[in-house]
Parts: structure tokens; sequence; C-alpha cells
């Protein structure tokens, strides 16, 4: 079995508060891998440290065979690790297909010689691509207008739109249904199954149920900073740990 990602005894405090307990996580090459958890229980904070917004207080991050402590986020995003935040992180002054070529541009060119609002003006190459990864999320029809005019659902998707130009071979969900109505929502699940038949491995976390049983090829359970439980979407159902645990239970984090 060949895994991707490979977390060994994670810890991180922030103060006297315990936030992850020697965390031992794998990720397997190819799949789909939720983490789900009551409000609180470190889900954020554990991607926090695989990505380098966080260094952990002992353990190791190992992806691709390479541990990622101490390294940059920008590295770590270089090295194929793909984050799509709960939050967008957009450029709202620009439109949805400037937005999708920067980090096409920063992912091809190298973080420190990319100038973007030099390179955007002559930069044709990537349009065709930019335009198949908005179509790939529905946006493609509106392309020239500014990302700060869409909605709350939209920039969900043209963040991820954003993640998936860069090709990486692990892309980290936070929420990505979160604001979405139903319909939209399993236009989401639709479009993350399609992704998955290219190959791409991805971790997710997510509040839906519903999102996470449709996806999930294994699913680990936070509470209070540990993992509780790890196992295929049925055994997660059937365990009585993890029900009174989170199952039924209602989160926002």
């Amino acid at each position: 079995m060949s895994y991707i990602l490979n977390i060994e005894g994670v810890n991180k405090t922030f103060g006297g508060l315990h936030a992850l307990t020697d965390i031992q996580l794998k990720i397997e090459k190819g799949t789909t891998h939720a983490i789900i958890g009551p409000n609180g229980a470190g889900k954020s904070t554990l991607l926090n440290c695989c990505i380098g917004r966080l260094i952990p207080d002992s353990g190791t991050v190992n992806f691709n065979g390479h541990n990622m402590i101490g390294m940059q986020p920008h590295d770590i995003n270089h090295a194929g690790m793909v984050r799509v935040f709960q939050t967008p992180e957009i450029f709202p002054e620009l439109t949805l297909l400037q937005n999708v070529i920067i980090p096409a541009l920063a992912k091809r060119d190298g973080t420190f010689k990319f100038n973007p609002f030099r390179s955007l003006a002559k930069e044709t190459e990537l349009e065709d691509q930019a335009m198949a990864a908005l179509a790939d999320v529905g946006l493609e029809k509106y392309y020239d207008q500014h990302a700060g005019s869409i909605s709350r659902g939209d920039k969900r998707r043209l963040e991820l739109a954003m993640g998936l130009i860069q090709q990486p071979s692990l892309l980290l969900l936070d929420e990505p249904t979160a604001g979405m109505a139903r319909h939209d929502t399993n236009k989401t699940i639709d479009l993350l199954k399609k992704i998955k038949e290219r190959g791409m491995t991805k971790v997710i976390i997510e509040h839906d149920m519903h999102v996470v049983f449709s996806l999930a090829d294994k699913i680990s359970v936070l509470a209070q900073g540990c993992i509780i439980a790890t196992g295929t979407p049925d055994e997660i159902r059937n365990s009585a740990k993890v029900k009174e645990a989170y199952l039924g239970e209602s989160e926002d984090e």
C-alpha cells in the first residue's frame, strides 16, 4: 500500500491547551480521506500543521517521503500539497480568469520570480487551462467578472478551480460545501468524484455527512485533539464510539 501523506506523533499545544495529541494518520495515494469531528476537535489545526501554517511541537508530516516540518507554506504548495480554505482566499479586484491564472503562473515560474500584475497582461498560454478549470467548477460563463462580485458559494468554487489548475498530487479541502444550497452541494460532490477519477488524492474536512459518506473511501474521527477512529464509511457509521463523540451532532468549524 502506497501512502502519499504519513503523519506520525504530531502534537500541538496552545498555552496549556492540547489541540492535537499524538496524531497518527496515513493517507493512501489516490483515495479520498475525510476527517470529521465535533467543533473544536482540532481538524483545521491538523491541516495547518500539514501545510506549514503551524509548526507542531513534535512529530513528523511526511509528504511523498519528505518531512514537511519547518518548510515554508509556499514550498509545501509548490511540492504538490494544495489547500482550499474554509474562507475563500481570492483576489476580489481581479476577474475569475485572472484569479485562476495567478496560481498556475506561480506554480510554473516559482514564487520568487513571479510578479502577477506585470505578467498577467502579456500571459496567454495558460488561459485555456484556466477556462477549463473554471468550466470544471461551473463558472466559465463568469470568467470576466470581478471575483469580489460573485456569491460566497461561487467564491468557494473559484478557489477550488485555483487549486485544481495547479494539478496537485494532494488536495486538502476545508469545508468545501460550506454555505452552499443542496443543489450546489450535489454539484460539488459530482465534481470531486470526477477529480478522483483523475487519480488526485484528497483530504476533506466536512461537517455535512451527506458529503462525507458520498465521497470518502476512509474516514478519521477527531475528538478533543485525538483520532478516536479510522475506517471505512460503514465502519464509522456503525461505531458506537463515533456516534457518541460526533455523529448526529452539528458542527461548524
